[in-house]
């Protein structure tokens, strides 16, 4: 061990001297500097000794301390970063407005940051004024609103602020003041389909038509007719909030005309016409008038009603009545003219006329009768012997009797067939000729007469020849003959008749 020291020894002095040099560098206190290239405590305790016997070093005094390794202090925890207020609400309109009430709808802030979002404020100040006036008590979490209890008339400017824990944020103003009413609703009057073209009614019946309609607030209604306010004696009008009922208890001609129905809301107004037409029945035509007689025809003229019961004339109605009885027959109905010819009136009688008018309610109930009376006179022909009217001779007509005679003349042949053992077979022709022809059969020129085996028919010019179960032996050249008085025709066919042979025969064979 006293080895050790001599080293150290030197070192501590060189130690010494270098502090001493560097005194004048206040760079690092001198306490600090040691502590931290304090060597081992054995060290540090033989240096003592030397250090004693020399006074040159007064720096070594500091070395020899020799202290603990300081503890580092905890590290303070980090602050939380500083509360920031969210941007500002979005897209902030007015949903409603009425005379008492705002509804306002907005969209949440863009940014909200780590601090969240307590609630909404919505603040309102009268136009003129900076004084602010919160509408709710409470924050609000919802994205709408509804200022309520306000002052019809009042314009407002409003606004809406975000609140967090860092503050108020940036408002969201509405552009324009908003005026405290209710929203204008354009009016409008829905007018039944029934309604948009004439409408007709007969006198002494009802008239109730309900007109419905739309408009905010409430609009304003109002009826003329003809441009003149009603006569609210005669037309009763109730009016409710979505629609307006005309009402007259029995209608009269002068009820019809233009009944215009005005909406109005503010400036804005709708207007709709209703045309009204009471109809009757018409007046009889004015004047009725024979015009001509002759034979057994009448000619008559009449003049139109002057009273068409408020809606045009569909035609007239004619009738007779003969002066012996009085009786009144219709002649013409639904008749368009203003003139007419009645015919097949009788000889000897004497007639009078009479008109009546109709129109989409009925006929009229009086009519126009002629003044003048028709006589259809009668007197006797020399020539024939027979009453006629006057002026009129009665001359028939000669006709030629037609000739109908004719020849016999086929119009549709023989046509040539192919029959089979033991099936029935038929020929068929047709002929014409006046007087009716006779008609006869042949075979091979033989005439066939009332053989069983055939059957012969003529009805109304078509001829047949029905063959029973021919066998190989009926085949040959059949013929037809008609003939009258003023000739005959023959018409000819030929006949075949084939045998049957089946496979089983033809192996036998």
């Amino acid at each position: 061990m006293p080895a050790k020291p001599a080293p150290i020894k030197k070192s501590a002095k060189k130690a010494a001297e270098k502090p001493a040099e560097t005194e004048p560098v206040p760079e690092a206190p001198p306490a600090e500097a040691p502590a931290a290239e304090a060597p081992p405590t054995e060290a540090a305790s033989s240096e003592t000794a030397p250090a004693a016997d020399g006074a040159e070093a007064p720096a070594p005094e500091a070395a020899p301390v020799e202290t603990a390794p300081a503890e580092e202090p905890p590290k303070p925890p980090t602050p939380p970063p500083p509360a920031v207020p969210t941007s500002a609400p979005q897209s902030l309109t007015v949903e409603d407005v009425n005379d008492t009430s705002v509804t306002l709808k907005w969209r949440s802030p863009e940014t909200i940051g780590d601090s969240g979002l307590d609630g909404y404020t919505v603040e309102y100040s009268k136009e003129g004024f900076s004084d602010w006036v919160v509408a709710n008590t409470k924050l609000t979490m919802s994205n709408s609103f509804v200022i309520k209890d306000l002052t019809t008339g009042d314009m407002l400017n409003i606004r809406v602020v975000a609140v967090n824990a860092g503050g108020r944020s940036e408002p969201a103003t509405l552009a324009e003041p908003v005026p405290i009413r209710e929203i204008v609703d354009r009016p409008r009057i829905r007018m039944p389909r029934f309604l948009r073209s004439r409408y007709i009614k007969q006198v002494g019946e009802q008239i109730n038509l309900v007109i419905p309609f739309c408009g905010k607030p409430k609009p304003v209604i109002s009826w003329t007719k003809d441009g003149q306010p009603l006569d609210t004696k005669k037309v009763n009008i109730r009016n409710s909030d979505k629609d307006s009922i005309l009402f007259i208890r029995k209608a009269e001609r002068d009820d019809s005309g233009n009944y215009e129905m005005s909406v109005k809301v503010d400036s804005f107004e709708d207007k709709a016409i209703i045309i009204i037409q009471i109809v009757d029945l018409p007046g009889p035509p004015a004047s009725i008038k024979m015009v001509d007689t002759w034979g057994f025809n009448a000619a008559l003229e009449w003049t139109p009603p002057k009273d068409n019961g408020n809606t045009g004339i569909t035609g007239y109605t004619i009738q007779k009545a003969d002066k012996k009885t009085g009786e009144w027959f219709t002649v013409l109905e639904h008749y368009h003219r203003l003139n007419a010819t009645v015919s097949d009136l009788i000889m000897g009688n004497s007639y009078a006329f009479r008109a009546f008018a109709e129109n989409k309610v009925g006929i009229s109930e009086a009519a126009a009768v002629t003044k003048e009376v028709a006589h259809i006179q009668k007197t006797v022909s020399a020539e024939v012997g027979v009453s006629c009217p006057v002026g009129i001779v009665y001359k028939p007509p000669e006709y030629k009797e037609h000739d109908f005679s004719e020849a016999p003349k086929f119009t549709a042949a023989l046509s040539d067939r192919a029959a089979t053992v033991g099936y029935t077979t038929k020929l068929l022709c047709a002929v014409r000729g006046s007087p009716k022809p006779k008609i006869e059969w042949m075979k091979n020129q033989m005439i066939i007469g009332d053989d069983p085996k055939y059957r012969q028919i003529n009805n109304q010019g078509v001829c047949s020849l029905e063959i029973r179960k021919p066998c190989s032996f009926d085949g040959g050249v059949y013929t037809c003959r008609a003939k009258n008085a003023l000739g005959e025709a023959t018409v000819a066919c030929k006949l075949q008749v084939k045998q049957v042979i089946f496979q089983d025969d033809k192996e036998k064979k």
